[in-house]
């Protein structure tokens, strides 16, 4: 269903409630035609009609109404009292535009016919009122008299209409009644309830309580060895994941929603800057939970406001540089790996590097030594800090120091990232990348000193293992912080037994004992704000989908944390506050959002550019190496060859309880297996989506590595995107995707439903 039609549809089943409480409210006013709380309450009903219907350009509907309103009108001042026949009159304009509606729905017309009937005879009482002649009633013009005559009155527009562009303004809604989600016979009533939020609250409660039960039971169950136990909860398992989507489903909403005024909001801003700016927004389908979408309504609106006030040039500065006098203002949200993306793009005169550099040293905010090494990227995210501004004076819309810090500090409290990019006379760009909602959210399970803790997966990028000997050979030192080489570029490291531990003021019942003497060292790679963080634990257990509680009021202040969780056998399990926890343990700086002591090792050892992508690289055939984004890889398994089945002609495993379908590359590929050394296994990795996995055969496991992507699409084929080079040699990118569609085709199909 298009955009239109839904528009339609809304109309359509608001304006049949309002019908039904029109009838009521009529007989209501006539028990006590004094009820002057009725009568405005009916007056504002079908002032919302009419207002409505000029909207959807439905002149017809329009006129009606507006005649009903005129009457109405003196009924609400008192100078008319309201009989038994005034308001058979006004239900037979309540049933004539319930007749309309009916006609709408089925053809997208109002229908042919008059109404002058009905309107002459609004008009007749109308007339006998005692208005002023020279004004007639309150927000009646004086031309009030001529809706009433033989030719029907155009409808009145709302206002917001000359913000609309005409192709969201349906003239015609047959693809609505040819809709395959209504019945042939059915209104749009039919298949739409107006439920309460509190409702959808307490309902996303009790599915968190279920997902909770479901861990129990899952965890329950691998101690046993009952088959029936195990179909059992295996089918609870699958029946709580497909609740827990719908009812998360019932919770979405288009950012669209958000976005709604944003057009208002830059219509007024270039006028009072004295500027052309053109606003496009993109994706406005794109669907969030509602408690993230009332949780970034206000960053946004700031964040269009600057582009506006401070991005976009004036038209005679834009026309000696060149450009359009309009500037160009650009909205865009898509979906990406379990996340939203929104960008606002401006092509204004971009951010000013050295008006930056030197307002920062001003205020104290870095050093002047510190500031000239800045590259371009980290002067951009200065704009951050705390009382930032390089406004001349103030005004208004801006000069006083706060805003974008709030705004990447909302963002940051449901779990989202911001990052600002901007060249030079050609724009900025601002990205924000939040989770879908914040109730039910997978993580990775952790323990460190006899203790668990969740980290969202939000913040994981990946998992590294070092054994033996190595492992604290590894383990380096710059000005005192420990830090990993990981594939050539320095990892800061926090050791959350040091940070937890009974001497910091985060004290814990069960302290870990420290890694240091430990024959292995496992760090989980993060992403702390814009910078890559190793967080080192004893153990890592397990993923899960994880129920978010918050903490109570006397531990808000432990910023380490931001939430916790019930796990499976009934224990509380703390969810870690990434951000928070490298702050604390000082690897990302609290005023200035980086480590002065990394900042010291040189660009060489710096983070690389956004071009950049984690890659897993693996071999398929005699050789030939292939690479997929590290994003897409849920795990790397490795099973004996006896634990592979067959459904029908598919091979199968099972996997953590489930099914898990395989899909060799060999196969895919058309190259032949490989003789490997230890044939008595297969190596495959996990690709994990909507709850739901499928494995994908491959020869060997070669690296994971960090490189930019350039694709030559020319060399597509089939299972294959293209190719790019990393570290010096052609690798074939894998169509993960495509794969799976054309060899397991239900998978996306079932999510689909």
């Amino acid at each position: 269903m298009t955009n239109d039609d839904e528009l339609l549809r809304d109309f359509l089943v608001e304006s049949y409630e309002n019908l039904d409480q029109l009838d009521r409210d009529f007989v209501a006013l006539e028990a006590d035609p004094r009820a002057l709380d009725r009568i405005a309450a009916i007056f504002r009903t079908i002032h919302t009609l009419k207002g409505s219907s000029g909207f959807l350009d439905f002149g017809r509907l329009g006129a009606l109404a507006h005649g009903g309103e005129g009457l109405l009108s003196v009924l609400r001042e008192g100078t008319l009292a309201l009989t038994p026949e005034i308001t058979s009159a006004l239900l037979a304009m309540v049933d004539r535009i319930r007749e309309m509606l009916r006609n709408i729905e089925a053809t997208g017309r109002e229908g042919e016919g008059t109404d002058v009937e009905i309107l002459a005879r609004l008009g007749e009482f109308w007339e006998a009122s005692p208005h002023t002649t020279s004004s007639g009633a309150r927000g009646q013009p004086v031309v009030m008299s001529q809706l009433f005559s033989s030719v029907p009155a155009p409808a009145a527009a709302a206002p917001s209409s000359v913000f609309v562009p005409e192709t969201h303004r349906p003239a015609s809604s047959e693809r609505l009644r040819d809709d395959p989600a209504l019945p042939p016979s059915s209104s749009a009533t039919d298949t739409t309830v107006r439920v309460d939020v509190g409702l959808l609250d307490k309902l996303m409660n009790l599915v968190g309580e279920l997902v909770l039960a479901r861990n129990q039971i899952l965890q329950f169950g691998e101690r046993l060895e009952d088959p029936a136990f195990a179909s059992a909860t295996q089918r609870v398992n699958h029946i709580t994941t497909e609740l827990q989507e719908h009812v998360m489903k019932t919770r979405m909403q288009p950012i669209g929603n958000v976005w709604a005024k944003l057009p208002r909001v830059v219509r007024d801003l270039s006028l009072s800057c004295g500027k052309q700016v053109q606003l496009e927004m993109i994706g406005k389908d794109t669907e969030l939970d509602r408690t993230i979408l009332e949780a970034i309504k206000d960053p946004l609106t700031h964040i269009v406001r600057n582009a506006v006030d401070h991005g976009i040039e004036a038209p005679a500065l834009r026309a000696a540089r060149g450009k359009p006098q309009n500037g160009a203002l650009v909205l865009k949200a898509y979906h990406e790996g379990g996340h939203v993306n929104i960008e606002v793009s401006d092509d204004g005169g971009g951010l000013n590097a050295e008006a930056i550099r030197s307002r920062a040293v001003e205020r104290k905010l870095v050093t002047e030594e510190r500031a000239a090494r800045l590259s371009p990227h980290e002067l951009a995210q200065l704009v951050f800090l705390p009382g930032f501004s390089t406004a001349a004076q103030l005004t208004n819309v801006s000069g006083r120091g706060v805003g974008m810090d709030v705004v990447k500090t909302n963002i940051e409290k449901i779990g989202g990232s911001v990052d600002l990019s901007s060249v030079p006379l050609r724009g900025t760009t601002l990205r924000i990348k939040i989770p879908l909602t914040l109730a039910i959210v997978p993580a990775l399970i952790v323990s460190s000193g006899g203790q668990r803790y969740a980290i969202p997966q939000v913040n994981l990028l990946e998992l590294v293992r070092l054994e033996g000997a190595r492992a604290h050979a590894a383990i380096e030192r710059i000005h005192g912080a420990p830090v990993y080489r990981l594939r050539g570029k320095l990892l800061p490291l926090v050791f959350l037994s040091e940070q937890l531990s009974p001497g910091s003021r985060w004290r814990l019942d069960a302290p870990s004992s420290g890694s240091a003497e430990e024959a292995s060292i496992n760090i989980v790679v993060l992403q702390a704000d814009d910078q890559k963080l190793g967080l080192v634990v004893d153990d890592v257990r397990d993923t899960e989908e994880i129920v978010v509680k918050p903490l109570g009021r006397e531990l808000k202040a432990l910023n380490v944390f931001q939430g916790a969780t019930i796990m499976g056998d009934g224990r509380v399990a703390l969810i870690l506050d990434i951000l928070g926890l490298a702050q604390h343990a000082g690897a990302v700086a609290r005023d200035q959002r980086k480590s002065e002591q990394l900042q010291s090792a040189g660009p060489a050892e710096q983070a690389s550019g956004d071009d950049r992508q984690a890659l897993l690289v693996f071999g398929v055939g005699d050789g030939s190496c292939m690479a997929v984004p590290l994003s897409e890889v849920a795990r790397i398994e490795e099973f004996p060859v006896e634990r592979v089945e067959h459904a029908g002609s598919r091979k199968v495993i099972q996997y953590r309880r489930e099914i898990l379908p395989l899909i060799d590359l060999h196969d895919v590929l058309d190259v032949p297996h490989p003789e490997s050394e230890d044939g008595a296994s297969i190596r495959v990795i996990v690709y994990t989506e909507g709850g739901r996995s499928v494995g994908f055969v491959v020869g060997r496991i070669v690296d994971v590595v960090e490189d930019t992507v350039h694709l030559d699409r020319c060399t597509a084929r089939r299972g294959v995107l293209g190719a790019t080079v990393i570290q010096g040699k052609v690798t074939d990118m894998l169509d993960v995707e495509g794969v799976i569609r054309a060899y397991h085709p239900a998978f996306f199909g079932v999510r689909a439903a």
